[in-house]
């Protein structure tokens, strides 16, 4: 069974899907994270409710907002 951190790893430069609390997500490019799986993306769109409402090129999100990481 692969732990979370190792899939952490194995997605950097990928596209990711992380969802969020309260129904919001970001997809975008994973470019690090840390322990607390707080994340980086790269030319991320933010969705709410499953519609995109807007476009960032860096962020980070805080690891105690994560719901789940897919890759």
């Amino acid at each position: 069974m692969i732990k979370p951190l190792e899939m952490l790893n194995q997605s950097l430069k990928k596209a990711v899907l992380v969802e969020l609390k309260a129904g919001r997500a970001f997809r975008g490019t994973l470019e690090g994270y840390d322990p607390h799986m707080n994340l980086v993306l790269r030319d991320a769109e933010e969705l709410v409710d499953r519609e995109s409402v807007r476009k960032v090129d860096l962020t980070v999100v805080r690891g105690d907002n994560v719901v789940y990481v897919s890759p």
